[in-house]
């Protein structure tokens, strides 16, 4: 017989300083997506955000932005990737789940401002957020 195992609520915490650093980077690259690497630690559901990577040979324009995987070193530190979307609608599209890479997504949407930051699983459920001031 199988047991169920309960799910694990996934929660996602960043510093201010990255939340200041996706903000800014999506600033620049507008009108245009702008992609990024997170980089943090995975543990019992809490995703912990403490740095960003800018992929290699990313490619980006107004409704997408991506970058090969198979340029990434190994490496254990990634737990997603954050992107924007210039339109101002900060949902995953299928594309954005198809795509999707390590735990969590954040979506950031236009007019890139503190609120503007959103979190999803893989399934495209809504994650919570919670800004540290570490």
């Amino acid at each position: 017989m199988f047991k169920r195992t309960q799910r694990v609520r996934r929660t996602v915490t960043i510093t201010k300083q990255i939340r200041d650093g996706i903000l800014t980077y999506c600033k620049m690259n507008h009108p245009n997506e702008g992609i990024l690497i997170l980089r943090g630690k995975y543990k019992k559901g809490q995703v912990l955000v403490d740095g960003l990577v800018i992929p290699p040979f990313s490619h980006t324009g107004p409704t997408f932005a991506g970058f090969p995987h198979s340029f990434l070193p190994l490496d254990a530190s990634y737990v997603g990737t954050v992107h924007s979307h210039p339109s101002g609608v900060a949902k995953p599209s299928v594309t954005d789940l198809h795509n999707f890479f390590g735990f969590v997504s954040i979506i950031v949407q236009s007019p890139y401002d503190d609120n503007d930051v959103f979190a999803y699983d893989r399934d495209g459920n809504l994650l919570e957020i919670t800004i540290s001031l570490d």
